[in-house]
């Protein structure tokens, strides 16, 4: 009986930390965005998570080590395009956004 208890206990264990995910290491680099001529660029250093685009931004470049995903909405939900690193798109204007 206490090697059974002993069993389970291992298995249940072991079900908890296997299905353990590691976190995902933020991008390193910039995210950087041109909107107009009249504008410096938005710079993103070492973008984590979902960053809301200016609202005439108009390309984005990824300078970052890792892919960039770019969505219509400013909450990284839905469908995206991903930019691999050294690459840039042009963005939707008025509500984008941007995920490292």
């Amino acid at each position: 009986m206490r090697v059974r208890a002993v069993l389970i206990s291992l298995v249940a264990a072991g079900s908890v930390l296997g299905t353990a995910v590691p976190a995902l290491a933020d991008a390193v680099g910039e995210g950087v965005v041109f909107s107009t001529e009249a504008q410096p660029l938005d710079v993103y250093r070492d973008p984590a998570g979902c960053q809301r685009l200016p609202t005439v931004a108009h390309v984005l470049a990824n300078r970052t080590d890792e892919p960039v995903k770019v969505y219509g909405n400013p909450f990284c939900l839905g469908p995206s395009l991903t930019v691999q690193p050294g690459y840039g798109t042009h963005v939707p204007g008025g509500a984008g956004s941007f995920s490292a």
